[in-house]
């Protein structure tokens, strides 16, 4: 099936052959990535656009004010099918079934593909820096064709978990560059606050947090950075030579500042392009294809040929 036909998404059993599928044909998953088209790859002056969807495996099913707003499958496929038919979107962020089930959709033809790998650390988890790598694997990546993985990477100075999850990002980033694909990094300086996890947006906070990142694993040759946009962006960008994509998080302004923060950091030295979920598969106003669009708008899809 192909995600270009137009999705009728007032019907409760369209996406009930996935079901029939993984009960009678579990194979047809891997045979399904090993037909897909590959995308052409990432090049030198052509931002990437992807569309994350990883948020369900981490617990994480709320966006804004309404807390199970991920929590219907058929929707979510929904409205990844429908970011995915603009073929500016280069590609998409997911968990292994997330992946699995657009793989049987037939909806990942000529995309970069990311697999998430650390989902353990669940969303109000008592021990939420213990990220254990629960998701996808280098070896599982490589076997559906991937093009890399991603790591959330919370550093959390008082917490001695911390030290287990840097050290497993460590050899997940070796694991990925010994199959040649890319490792994304998201790393954040982060800390308890009243019972929850949050995460220190300032510049130097990630700045800092951008240095440790970086130094992880024996090589930083397929290593890219996954970076929120906070003030004084240039100076982010300027303490890493690594690719690095902007990532949008649960938005918290009108559509129109955000999209006007992304502008302003897609212009710097070093922005590969947007890894975006929930601002827009979830815009408050319920249209997902002209969010998307807006946000294609401001990539450089142009590649500049090597000198």
């Amino acid at each position: 099936m192909s995600n270009g036909p137009a999705i009728d998404r007032e019907d409760p059993r369209r996406y009930a052959h996935l079901t029939s599928i993984r009960l009678e044909d579990p194979g047809a998953v891997a045979r399904a990535a090993a037909t897909r088209i590959r995308h052409v790859g990432a090049r030198t002056g052509r931002q990437n656009f992807i569309i994350a969807a990883d948020h369900p495996a981490r617990g994480a099913l709320s966006v804004g004010e309404n807390q199970l707003a991920m929590a219907d499958r058929r929707d979510l496929l929904d409205r990844l099918r429908i970011s995915l038919q603009n073929p500016a979107v280069d590609g998409v962020l997911a968990s292994p079934d997330i992946l699995d089930d657009l793989l049987l959709l037939g909806a990942l033809d000529h995309k970069l593909v990311f697999g998430s790998m650390n989902r353990g650390g669940l969303s109000g988890y008592v021990n939420e820096f213990d990220d254990r790598f629960t998701g996808h694997t280098a070896q599982a990546l490589a076997d559906i064709g991937a093009d890399g993985g991603k790591m959330l990477t919370r550093i959390a100075l008082g917490d001695p978990a911390t030290a287990v999850t840097l050290e497993a990002t460590a050899h997940a980033i070796d694991e990925l560059a010994e199959r040649k694909l890319y490792a994304m990094v998201e790393p954040f300086l982060s800390e308890w606050h009243n019972g929850r996890v949050r995460n220190d947006l300032s510049p130097d906070a990630v700045i800092k947090s951008v240095g440790i990142a970086s130094g992880l694993g024996g090589t930083s040759a397929y290593t890219w950075m996954k970076l929120p946009v906070v003030p004084e962006m240039e100076r982010v960008m300027a303490s890493t030579t690594l690719p690095t994509v902007l990532l949008g998080g649960d938005p918290d302004g009108s559509p129109d500042e955000v999209f006007a923060t992304w502008q302003a950091a897609l212009a710097l030295p070093g922005v590969q392009g947007l890894t975006v979920g929930r601002t827009l598969l979830y815009p408050a106003d319920g249209d997902v294809a002209a969010a998307v669009a807006t946000a294609a708008s401001l990539l450089n899809h142009n590649t500049i040929p090597a000198e």
